[in-house]
């Protein structure tokens, strides 16, 4: 018998974790999400100190020791951003003590007793209502961030670097602004530091998000105060809203502060359009306002149709100087994508024409604008020819709308040549406006397009609409329709 060898007892192995092709940000959020995961009293499997990470960037290698760091073939210094995980949700600063909820969000312990000795008792990140308020020390990432300062003197907790203090100063400025302060100043660094490129886009997206901006600027909209400060609160709004770097789900948010009390949303928007100090704010409370109609249903909006509302809308679209000459490409087009948000509730349009939509929209259709503007003028006039009203007002001064109408028949998209057969249909042939069909047969090429329309593979309700409206001009183009009935592919010349 042999005597038997002991075990030799495994050596400790280096966690080695590899991205090549990730930035060392990603990298500690990736590493962080796996961690956060424990409970915050839970220890981990190996001590964390003893961690020893392999970061490899463009082939070069640094590897980083326990609480030290040992350089290896590094070029360059690397420059690491904090990790979202790191800061707190109030502050946005680095937390020095992070403590959990019962929630589950991770808060640093100042920030969230400031909170709760304030009356408040809801998470701030979250809204729901806390049942209790005991706060649990979350060890684990307190000894994470300890580690990561520890690699990275410069991000400290002590100093933090970045965007975040920056941001945190404006939320504070916000919140104050809105017990009473002046909100204009904020707002317009806010704005600014959203649309600045030198901002990284997890800092934005924090202060969208946990920072709750998007609340307080809503709240100061809805607020009672001066046009200037509305104003800018609209800018914001639209940095939010239209700026690529934000988080869909921060625009979501956006969009339910603002749908949460529509009306006043809806009430300061008008306001703006009424009386804003420039053709921009205007045009960007109109932008505000299609975001809120695109999230609201048929009923939503028939209630916040107003007739100052609609009569706005009508004044965006139309010359934009004193003259009456110069319209602005910007305003019309926002403009109409509000009225065509509007017009998807019918009961909307015989206020609209009563109002006096057509003439402006077909004015727009008579000067020279891109295709996706010509495309929401059809779709409005599409609507307007729905009604009674609508009808009669397209074939007033000699047709003209629908003269108009069959002019940019083929120059606005599929969506737009079937929205302006829809309009030919209704009144030509439906109706039979005996002064629409007139002028319709007058016009040069109708025949030409409506053929080039069946061709161009449209929806078959369009298809038959057209067919229906050569029936009617057969009499004046009698060569073409007997070409058409041959189901010959090619249109011949006239």
């Amino acid at each position: 018998m042999y005597p038997m060898r002991p075990t030799p007892m495994p050596k400790p192995q280096r966690l080695s974790l590899s991205f090549s092709s990730l930035p060392s940000s990603t990298f500690f959020l990736r590493l962080l999400y796996l961690l956060r995961s424990f409970p915050p009293r839970l220890s981990l499997p190996y001590p964390i100190d003893s961690l020893s990470c392999v970061f490899v960037t463009n082939g070069e290698e640094l590897v980083q020791k326990g609480m030290g760091r040992k350089e290896a073939r590094f070029g360059q210094a690397l420059q690491v951003k904090i990790p979202s995980y790191f800061r707190c949700p109030i502050s946005l600063d680095v937390m020095r003590s992070p403590v959990s909820l019962c929630t589950g969000v991770t808060y640093d312990r100042a920030s969230i007793q400031r909170w709760l000795d304030s009356g408040n008792t809801t998470c701030p990140a979250t809204m729901l209502p806390l049942p209790s308020t005991d706060l649990v020390p979350n060890l684990t990432l307190q000894r994470l961030i300890g580690l990561w300062s520890s690699a990275y003197a410069s991000c400290s907790p002590s100093s933090a670097v970045g965007d975040a203090p920056v941001a945190g100063e404006i939320l504070r400025d916000l919140r104050f602004s809105a017990s009473g302060g002046d909100p204009i100043p904020p707002l317009r660094k806010l704005a600014e530091f959203l649309s600045s490129d030198e901002v990284d886009e997890f800092d934005k997206n924090n202060l969208v998000n946990a920072g709750g901006c998007a609340s307080v600027v809503v709240s100061l909209l809805h607020g009672d105060a001066v046009s200037e400060a509305k104003e800018a609160a609209i800018t914001v709004l639209i940095v939010i809203l239209t700026l690529d770097s934000i988080e869909e789900g921060n625009k979501k948010i956006t969009i339910s502060e603002l749908t949460s009390d529509v009306r006043r949303s809806v009430s300061a928007l008008t306001r703006v359009l009424r009386g804003g100090s420039s053709l921009e704010s205007r045009i960007d409370a109109a932008r505000v306002l299609d975001s809120i109609l695109a999230a609201a249903d048929a009923e939503c909006k028939f209630r916040i149709s107003e007739e100052e509302l609609v009569q706005e809308l009508i004044r965006l679209i139309g010359p934009s100087d004193e003259k009456g000459t110069a319209m602005d490409q910007r305003a019309i087009e926002a403009g109409l994508a509000c009225m065509v948000g509007l017009s998807a509730s019918r009961r909307i349009m015989p206020l609209m024409v009563r109002m006096g939509v057509v003439a402006p929209v077909t004015r727009v259709l008579g000067a020279e604008s891109a295709a996706a503007t010509v495309e929401k003028a059809l779709r409005v006039m599409e609507a307007a020819s729905g009604c009674a009203e609508g009808r009669a007002s397209i074939c007033e001064d000699g047709a003209a709308a629908a003269m108009a109408v069959v002019r940019r028949m083929v120059k606005a998209g599929k969506a737009g040549a079937e929205a302006a057969v829809a309009v030919l249909w209704r009144v030509c042939h439906r109706f039979r406006d005996r002064r629409a069909v007139e002028a319709v047969a007058a016009a040069e090429g109708v025949v030409t397009k409506l053929l080039l329309l069946m061709q161009s593979g449209c929806s078959p309700a369009a298809r038959q609409m057209a067919a229906d409206l050569l029936k009617i001009f057969r009499v004046s183009s009698k060569s073409c329709i007997t070409g058409y009935d041959t189901k010959t592919t090619h249109i011949m010349p006239f």
